[in-house]
């Protein structure tokens, strides 16, 4: 990385109190200038922590504006708008008090991928990380609208052992993961242990293989619960069923591991839209800014506050 650039951003970010926060599948360039890198619950904490007036969010919209809920006294700058996510866009609004008005009494329960209206419409928002937590919180009796993600909301099902009604959303890079590629770089790869990302289309075949084996080397986790076990396992090969991205932080924490992608073209486009150059620019600008409106942003705070409160 050009070294001025990096001299560049480090100054602007102390004469502006800025931080620069960024998740676990953006480039390499940019989760080695962050001050703080993590995975969406992770992140939408640490934007509630940090001291800074200006949080730069490296990540996609609905994180910058999951921050800008979180946080109305911050300016929330994310560098390239465009950064969306398929999975937020796989519901809109419209669609949800469709499915409300048609369920009368349920409760709301939406993934935090998705976008502040949805949010406003939801009674709780979770993350891959804490979904089952959430979803075991909820009275028995009471109907579960859970979206909009189906391959995480039959893994939740499953580990929960509750009827839910999910909603058939996915996201692009997670369902195109199958169970064969997993079988084959298991076959190629001696003494592996798999992290497989809830959202995956292998889950619930990987599911219920690895409970018919009783295979304690299949593992369902968060990228951060990745991150973690990574460090703790004894296993020298890691198969990683999730986007790339997390293979940057998987080696520079774990370097004496082996992290095999079960995709190499596992990558999302959106996630990879960020560069230097436009944190650089983002810096000296102060713009583009996310700011959620404030009716919105007022009904989306409970589910949001949700999430981030129950571990």
């Amino acid at each position: 990385m050009n070294l001025n650039i990096l001299k560049e951003i480090s100054d602007l970010k102390k004469q502006k109190n800025a931080v620069i926060l960024a998740h676990n599948y953006q480039i390499p360039e940019i989760q080695d200038i962050a001050d703080f890198i993590g995975d969406s619950l992770g992140l939408a904490r640490k934007a509630l922590e940090v001291e800074a007036e200006i949080i730069i969010f490296c990540g996609v919209h609905f994180m910058a504006e999951t921050a800008s809920i979180l946080c109305p006294d911050k300016k929330i700058l994310l560098p390239d708008l465009d950064a969306g996510c398929s999975l937020a866009d796989s519901i809109d609004v419209n669609q949800l008090r469709d499915w409300k008005k048609k369920n009368p009494g349920a409760v709301v329960v939406s993934y935090v991928n998705t976008t502040a209206e949805i949010k406003a419409e939801s009674d709780y928002c979770f993350t891959s990380s804490n979904a089952v937590k959430i979803v075991e919180s909820i009275d028995k009796n009471k109907e579960i609208l859970f979206l909009p993600d189906m391959f995480l909301g039959a893994y939740v099902q499953r580990k929960t052992n509750r009827k839910i009604n999910v909603w058939p959303g996915e996201c692009h890079v997670h369902a195109a993961m199958t169970y064969e590629e997993i079988k084959n770089l298991r076959d190629e790869y001696e003494e592996t242990e798999v992290l497989i990302h809830p959202e995956c289309a292998c889950g619930s075949q990987a599911m219920y293989y690895s409970e018919k084996n009783n295979d304690k080397k299949m593992l369902f986790l968060s990228t951060e619960a990745m991150i973690n076990r990574a460090k703790e396992t004894a296993s020298k090969n890691i198969i990683v069923a999730t986007e790339t991205g997390v293979i940057h932080k998987l080696k520079k924490n774990s370097p004496d591991k082996n992290f095999i992608p079960i995709n190499k073209s596992a990558t999302c486009k959106y996630m990879k839209m960020i560069t230097v150059d436009k944190v650089l620019e983002t810096l000296k600008s102060e713009s583009p800014e996310v700011k959620v409106e404030k009716y919105i942003a007022a009904k989306a705070k409970t589910a949001i506050d949700r999430m981030v409160g129950l571990v």
